[in-house]
């Protein structure tokens, strides 16, 4: 989705001006098919090599960064940086900026799940929630849908405001967001416009994952009463508020497990667990298996 955010604005914008105002290359680290995480091959144009120039350089990856890229394609992009109006990290690719160290005392994001990561990664930048961020030629990218977002503003500033929202009318996308609208945990939809109370209550949990807060605390700090609360999880999601919250955490926790190399211990504080024996459990419940299983599953699997 990252990819197609990226090419089909671009697309449509020539579709809708009745001639290529954008053209483009895919590049690879070694010039071959890329295949997606959905198992998809991307035919690509060439290798990411010298020499190369352009009015933008937008470098997307996913899974698995350092199974693909090391230091040479770090060395060629740092290079090949100054010959771009605009370079943009989308996704991983935000991780693949950090490491040239061009971002280096700027602002920048990365997906939800991985901004504390991140931010730990790269101490020398400001690391915001935003959506997208633009800090002079470097940009970057918190996801798919942010990215379509990324391309509209790129295209405004090229060709004005009209066309993007063309461009935006072409995807039915109603709902365009700014740079600085805070990344989701839990994308809402409608949920905010028809249920508002349920959202702030969600919007609550999300802030509070590291050390949740008991039902009661809840209801405090949205003035409204346990019931009520009860009610609104019941009808809108069809589960209580208790076990929607444990849910999120879990999810917070299974992609620590699966995706990154902190300790299970450190993973069970950070998602709200006092008791590393609780979270295994609960962890247990949800996913089939402890924590340390699900983690030496997907390294056995990767090999």
């Amino acid at each position: 989705m990252s990819l197609a955010s990226v090419l089909d604005p671009m697309r449509a914008a020539n579709r809708i001006c009745g001639r290529d105002v954008f053209r483009w290359r895919l590049l690879s680290a070694d010039g071959k098919a890329v295949t997606l995480t959905c198992g998809v091959p991307i035919v690509v144009d060439g290798t990411f090599a010298q020499p190369l120039a352009g009015d933008a350089l937008l470098v997307i990856g996913g899974f698995n960064l350092d199974g693909h890229v090391g230091k040479k394609f770090i060395g060629i992009l740092q290079e090949s940086s100054r010959h771009f109006d605009i370079v943009a990290g989308i996704e991983s690719g935000c991780w693949l900026l950090g490491r040239t160290g061009l971002l280096n005392g700027r602002r920048a994001t990365a997906h939800w799940e991985e901004l504390e990561d991140f931010s730990q990664a790269f101490p020398a930048l400001t690391v915001l929630g935003d959506r997208f961020v633009a800090d002079g030629k470097f940009w970057t990218s918190g996801g798919a849908s942010p990215t379509f977002d990324m391309m509209l503003h790129w295209i405004t500033q090229r060709l004005g405001s009209a066309l993007a929202l063309d461009v935006a009318s072409i995807f039915v996308y109603d709902q365009t967001h700014n740079a600085t609208d805070v990344q989701p945990f839990v994308s809402l939809g409608r949920i905010e416009t028809r249920d508002p109370e349920l959202a702030e209550a969600i919007r609550l949990m999300e802030r509070t994952l590291e050390r949740p807060l008991t039902i009661a605390a809840l209801t405090k700090r949205l003035s409204i009463s346990q019931r009520k609360l009860e009610l609104l999880f019941a009808r809108g999601l069809s589960t209580s508020p208790g076990a929607y919250y444990l849910r999120l955490r879990l999810q917070v926790a299974h992609r620590l497990v699966r995706d990154s190399g902190s300790p299970i211990r450190e993973i069970a504080l950070r998602c709200g667990f006092d008791s590393l024996s609780a979270f295994s459990r609960a962890y247990s419940r949800e996913y089939g298996m402890s924590p340390l299983k699900m983690r030496l599953a997907r390294r056995a699997a990767a090999a």
